[in-house]
């Protein structure tokens, strides 16, 4: 095969080699195009990365409904009535629409009792306290420091017990002393520690100074009856968070006698547009890096074509003697563009590594940071791999000029050439 020659791959470094200051130049183009391309996509992808980081633990297709006052008038009530919603609310939705996977009932202390305090060996917290399922660690994951989450024992015998942040164990215990085990009061009731926890990322729902105890046991303790304050819910992946988050509003409306067209009596907040505005951000950043590195790419391989034309100018006459010895236009033309593609893979390789360096310094610097999300700023394979054979096919299309201007000379006029 032609590619495995010997005597070809020898004259093809043998004429790169001649002129090494101007063969250095040349690739310098490509090399410089490589680390741009490779730069701004492995960027693009240190950020999505980053971002992922950041909701790692929240449920991208979540969403959260609470009551609020109503803004129109309807069936004998008048406007501003309050929604409270019920437990049952729950176990309605759930059996109406399939598409929930999540639904976990909340409710907060002090949204109808007044102030809160959470209190240990004179030292109070000031928590928020709520009162949960264990399902709610489904949607937004807590990263325990020690101890566990609420179970469904804890719900079942509406036990006493609480999971506290770790900025609520700061301000209750002393700097090394376990808390597990330890009670804690709220609003004068007894609670034992069985958990600590940190937020799971930077998107903090509920803080870290925070108290989480059983929603039975909330009830019990604190005599909320059935009132649930708000929903947290996830739906089944595929499923388009908008479609359920009207399918709930509209059940929720007809049982609390509210205005179809009233948008203020429920408050929601869906998550998932967050993750796919995000997602739609990072897409566009890609799409826009690889269009600018690829025409940054094409210049450079532009130089190449540029500087082989030249080159074929001063070899018009060993062209000619290649030709009168009977050499077939093909050959000719396939040195020409093998050297295009050895000039373009070489340079291009260059670069890669190059940046694959100054990437690996970037994500060094701020891989680990929490302030900026960047993490693992590297090309995937499949972009690689796209734009190394996209880059050698621009050598290929902008190599046949030259190699098409060199077929063109005739063995005597080029015998004459001086």
């Amino acid at each position: 095969m032609w590619l495995f020659d010997r005597d070809l791959w020898i004259e093809i470094f043998h004429t790169l080699g001649k002129n090494m200051f101007r063969t250095f130049l040349t690739m310098l183009g490509v090399i410089f195009a490589m680390i741009i391309l490779i730069l701004l996509l492995g960027s693009a992808n240190g950020m999505s990365n980053g971002f992922d980081k950041v909701f790692a633990g929240t449920a991208s297709n979540s969403l959260f409904v609470w009551g609020q006052s109503t803004a129109e008038p309807y069936k004998g009530f008048e406007r501003g009535r309050r929604i409270r919603y019920k437990i049952e609310d729950a176990e309605i939705l759930k059996k109406q629409i399939p598409e929930i996977e999540v639904l976990a009932p909340r409710i907060e202390l002090g949204n109808h009792r007044g102030v809160v305090t959470v209190y240990r060996k004179g030292q109070t917290s000031g928590s928020s306290v709520y009162g949960d399922y264990p399902e709610i660690d489904n949607i937004t994951k807590k990263r325990l420091v020690e101890g566990r989450f609420l179970n469904k024992t804890d719900i079942e015998d509406s036990k006493k017990v609480c999971v506290i942040g770790e900025e609520t164990y700061k301000l209750l215990f002393d700097k090394g002393e376990n808390a597990i085990g330890e009670d804690i009061r709220i609003n004068g009731v007894f609670f034992s520690v069985v958990g600590v926890y940190k937020p799971n990322n930077n998107i903090n729902i509920d803080g870290e100074n925070a108290v989480f105890i059983p929603f039975t046991t909330f009830q019990k303790a604190f005599n909320s009856g059935d009132r649930m304050g708000w929903m947290a819910i996830a739906v089944e992946p595929n499923t388009k968070v908008p479609v359920v988050e009207n399918q709930i509003k509209d059940i929720l409306k007809a049982k609390y006698d509210i205005h179809p067209d009233d948008e203020r009596a429920i408050g929601s907040f869906d998550m998932s547009e967050i993750f796919n505005n995000i997602s739609s951000f990072t897409n566009v950043l890609k799409g826009f890096s690889f269009f600018v590195g690829i025409f940054t790419l094409l210049a450079g391989v532009i130089a190449i074509s540029n500087i082989l034309l030249i080159t074929v100018k001063e070899r018009t006459k060993e062209i000619g003697v290649r030709r009168a010895l009977g050499a077939t236009p093909i050959v000719v033309k396939r040195q020409i563009v093998v050297e295009a593609i050895v000039l373009t893979a070489f340079a291009g390789l260059i670069g890669f590594a190059i940046s694959v360096g100054i990437l690996s310094i970037l994500n060094s610097l701020w891989g680990s940071g929490k302030d900026f999300p960047f993490v693992n700023p590297m090309v995937s394979i499949p972009q690689f791999s796209i734009s190394f054979l996209l880059m050698v096919s621009l050598s290929v299309l902008i190599g046949l000029i030259p190699a098409n201007k060199a077929i063109k000379v005739r063995p005597i006029e080029a015998l004459r050439e001086e």
